[in-house]
């Protein structure tokens, strides 16, 4: 600058400040546009289903199983009860998961480790709703609320829970429930975690009909996570749900479930409940059938169990006395009327007799003649009793052995076998009840393959072979309920019945395959066999009571050799060495007309042990009262 010049003032340009700040305002709202736009039209759908999702909870509502009738319609064998669950959620207590499940622990008893890993596995589903607790007490219940507000994700829900009416009575036919697992659900998808499927019985076979249809309800919640409940009082018709403690609920949404199908079965629940209580304290069975159309009037087998244990296994007790079920060596969890199958003895000779007066190889004046024993090469096999000359009629009334062998030596195994099927024997029944027993009617061709590691000569079929299957014994082995069918054709007129527990399922018979001549002289046997007489009488005098038409065949079917224990008195005889006791019985002069067989393990003696309980049954279903509900063990108030 040169001296003198006078300097010239400097000023800021004030629209180049507000230029600045308008491109910033502009710039922000730019980016508040943008964002809204995105929050709006690109994820506006996401975050207003997340925001749906925090205020609303689909709550599941469990269907109730089809009702089991007995043969009365208006007795239920297994109905449901109200329960209260209780279930969580994971995404709910995200972040406070071990304090929520060592809080459940001290407030329920449930391992609370063992729920945080369940809590992770789910981790991928943390909208799954996880069962904690079943059927939860009244104490229980209250504990849950008092300490609602330090158990985010845990709800209480009410579901049926199936009830076994009458508890143990008719439970081995009625079968058994438990929660579904892992791997089922994915092959079912109608089913939900937590569901209960039928694990045995009419529960495992009828399961797709006694299955109902889950509903759900969509519920209201505050932001806290709690479901919300209506204000106001609702008017006479308003349906408001209300939670597990009485309030109402905002529901949004409702899908009712559907109630499974009923089904009503052929059981006499007074008839099973004898039976159950006759065969108390024994291992056996007793199987009851209408004659003429194969309804199972009666499957009682002993011992049995209370299905309403499966239900209730939370608790240490509980699990404790389903473990002792599962593991018990009495095989309480199996039907022995269709579950297993046992040597026949003597009963099998029906079927010996029925063949051989079909075949022609004998009538009525056959005889043979019994002094006590039966040689054959080098063996000789032994007869209860020394008969003397016997016919055919008496050697089924006396169950003389001797009279057998020889027709059975006759008749040859082929021929036993086919009629051994013709009369249900080895083959099986039809019965709409799982895992049924076969049997096994020994022939060549079994043995060669049962004793393939064998020479030649030992897996070769002999004639000793054919003597013990005459009369039921070596290999043979038959279920009580084969035993009732065979029963049921020789009352019946000569007809194959297919028994069946479901009404629906109705009677479905084979025509007559035993001539009418035949059944008279096989008839007149068993007859025979439980009239009292002047001695000797039948072997199945036990049986009899006056005034009634029964036909009976008793059996004692030998399990070890005798050897091992003809030295020994039947007191002093180990249990299991026992003789298994059998008889088989129908009645014909009354309707319906029915076929029984009672089997009592290791019972010694057919005569002694088993034909007595035959004539209670028959007996029992004969008076022509009500049922006496008396004699049931029901469960009033069953868990």
């Amino acid at each position: 600058m040169t001296p003198g010049a006078t300097k010239k003032a400097v000023h800021s340009d004030p629209n180049k400040r507000l230029r600045v700040v308008a491109v910033m305002l502009s710039i922000a709202f730019a980016t508040l546009v943008v964002q809204l736009w995105r929050l709006q039209i690109v994820h506006g759908s996401e975050y207003f289903d997340k925001a749906k999702n925090n205020r609303l909870r689909e709550v599941r509502l469990r269907a109730p199983r089809g009702i089991i009738y007995g043969r009365d319609e208006h007795v239920i064998l297994a109905d449901n009860r109200a329960a209260c669950d209780l279930v969580l959620v994971p995404v709910d207590c995200a972040g406070v998961e071990k304090q929520v499940c060592m809080r459940l622990e001290d407030l329920v008893g449930i391992n609370g480790d063992a729920l945080e890993k369940r809590i992770e596995e789910y981790r991928r589903r943390p909208f799954t709703q996880l069962l904690v607790r079943q059927d939860l007490s009244m104490t229980e219940l209250t504990s849950i609320e008092e300490f609602n507000y330090v158990l985010p994700g845990v709800f209480v829900v009410q579901r049926p829970q199936r009830r076994y009416v009458y508890g143990r009575t008719g439970g081995q036919i009625l079968g058994w429930l438990n929660e579904i697992d892992g791997d089922e659900l994915e092959r079912k998808p109608k089913y939900a975690l937590g569901d209960l499927i039928g694990r045995a019985g009419v529960e495992l076979v009828y399961e797709p009909l006694l299955k109902g249809t889950n509903g759900y309800m969509i519920v209201s919640r505050y932001a806290a996570g709690e479901v919300q409940m209506r204000g106001g009082v609702p008017g006479p018709l308003d349906q408001a749900l209300t939670d597990q403690f009485g309030r109402q609920v905002e529901v949004e949404e409702t899908l009712a479930p559907e109630w499974g199908q009923s089904v009503s079965l052929t059981i006499d629940v007074a008839l099973q409940a004898k039976a159950e209580a006759l065969l108390e304290g024994e291992r056996g069975a007793i199987a009851v059938l209408d004659a003429d159309t194969g309804e199972a009037l009666a499957l009682a087998s002993a011992p049995g169990y209370d299905p309403n244990v499966f239900l209730i296994a939370h608790r240490t007790e509980d699990r404790q006395r389903l473990r002792e079920l599962l593991e018990d060596p009495d095989k309480r969890m199996r039907n022995r009327c269709y579950h297993e199958h046992y040597p026949p003895g003597s009963v099998f000779k029906l079927v010996v007799a029925v063949a051989a007066l079909e075949e022609g190889l004998i009538d009525e004046s056959t005889s043979f003649y019994c002094p006590g024993h039966f040689d054959l090469g080098d063996t000789t096999w032994g007869c209860w009793h020394a008969h003397g000359h016997i016919k055919t009629v008496d050697a089924i009334a006396y169950s003389c052995d001797v009279f057998f062998y020889n027709v059975g030596k006759q008749l040859g195994i082929e021929k036993i076998n086919e009629w051994a099927a013709r009369m249900g024997l080895g083959e099986f029944s039809g019965i709409d009840l799982p895992l049924e027993e076969k049997g096994l009617i020994p022939s060549p061709e079994w043995k060669e393959r049962a004793f393939a590691d064998l020479d030649r000569w030992n897996r070769a079929w002999q004639p000793g072979d054919t003597i013990n299957v005459a009369i039921g014994q070596g290999a043979t082995v038959i279920t009580p309920l084969q035993a009732a069918v065979m029963a049921a054709a020789i009352v019946n007129g000569g007809k194959r019945v297919r028994p069946y527990v479901n009404q629906e399922l109705g009677p479905q018979a084979s025509d007559s395959y035993i001539s009418q001549r035949t059944l008279e002289l096989v008839q007149r046997g068993m007859r025979k066999c439980v009239d009292k007489q002047d001695p000797p009488s039948g072997t199945g005098r036990f049986a009899h009571i006056d005034g009634m038409a029964i036909l009976g065949k008793t059996g004692t079917a030998q399990v070890v050799s005798q050897d091992l224990y003809e030295d020994l008195s039947e007191e002093k005889t180990p249990y299991e060495w026992r003789a298994h006791a059998w008889f088989v019985a129908g009645v014909q002069d009354r309707r319906p007309r029915i076929a029984v067989c009672v089997l009592v393990e290791h019972g010694l003696h057919g005569s002694t042990a088993a034909a007595p309980l035959a004539r209670e049954i028959i007996a029992f279903f004969y008076a022509k009262r009500a049922p006496d509900y008396a004699v049931l063990a029901k469960v009033e108030n069953a868990p």
